[in-house]
């Protein structure tokens, strides 16, 4: 695997005011830190905590918390999945590459979801996933989360509804892209990328988010700009801090509502049987 994660113990965007305590205890024949224990990270990540607690206990018995790196490449198209990342303040970005290697973004990954989910399905997938944001995650052996699955209705139900929740939104933004403002594209992409994250601003550059929104950056500057002056939101040296929530949400079209809307209906508590 290039890059493997640093593990750490406590990350200031999930307990502010916390310290981070020190559990770390270096690997050297794999190069990555393993943690002795990673307390209540789990109930960051909605698909953890939505589990029963003993499917939830076994998956954890095998997990690591890892720091993901800015960029790092969790999996790459056709590619096999080898890891499953559950997020907890780290965001990833699904692209899909062409033949000249440009990618475009299909959707996100953060706390709501989990990245490697196409091993459920012949372990192929037409994307590549990549750090957008750096943080914290559990990983687990592929293997292992697809031991779960195939054993166990409940865990099955709830990853087959996060799939269906990830091809709304791949859907969804598709028709966002085709049919509505840059601005309102970019109010969506802001909005779920807040959602996704524990923190109150975001840090992404204008050539990030033309990459994300496959458009030139020329355009995304002059989109940013009409949030800003609108007072929606504050942006400076790659970081966006949303001002008017609300106003933001007034000025996105209506996708953004859409694809919350069927994760939380989809991913919604349901009873065990």
């Amino acid at each position: 695997m290039k890059n493997p994660p640093v593990l750490v113990a406590a990350d200031a965007a999930v307990h502010a005011g916390v310290h981070a305590q020190a559990w770390l205890q270096d690997d050297p024949n794999e190069g990555v830190r393993h943690g002795l224990d990673y307390a209540d990270d789990w109930r960051y990540n909605r698909l953890l905590a939505s589990l029963l607690p003993a499917h939830r206990e076994r998956l954890l018995a095998s997990a690591e918390c890892v720091y993901l790196r800015s960029a790092q490449m969790l999996h790459e198209a056709a590619g096999f999945i080898q890891w499953v990342y559950f997020p907890i303040t780290a965001l990833a970005s699904l692209t899909v590459p062409d033949r000249t290697g440009a990618c475009a973004e299909v959707a996100t990954v953060g706390r709501d979801g989990v990245v490697g989910l196409p091993l459920i399905d012949g372990n192929y997938t037409r994307s590549r996933a990549v750090v957008q944001v750096p943080g914290k995650a559990l990983r687990l052996r592929a293997s292992v989360v697809a031991e779960e699955f195939a054993r166990h209705a409940a865990v099955r139900r709830l990853l087959l509804a996060y799939s269906q929740a990830l091809v709304a939104e791949i859907v969804q933004t598709a028709l966002c892209s085709r049919h509505h403002a840059l601005e309102q594209q970019l109010a969506r992409l802001i909005l779920l990328r807040l959602d996704r994250q524990q923190a109150g601003e975001l840090a992404m550059t204008q050539e990030s988010m033309a990459g994300m929104l496959g458009v030139r950056r020329e355009s995304v500057t002059l989109a940013a700009a009409r949030l800003q002056q609108g007072g929606y939101i504050r942006y400076a040296r790659g970081h966006i801090a949303v001002q008017d929530r609300g106003g933001l949400e007034g000025r996105c079209c209506d996708c953004y509502r859409t694809i919350r809307l069927e994760f939380d209906r989809l991913l919604r508590p349901r009873p065990a049987y």
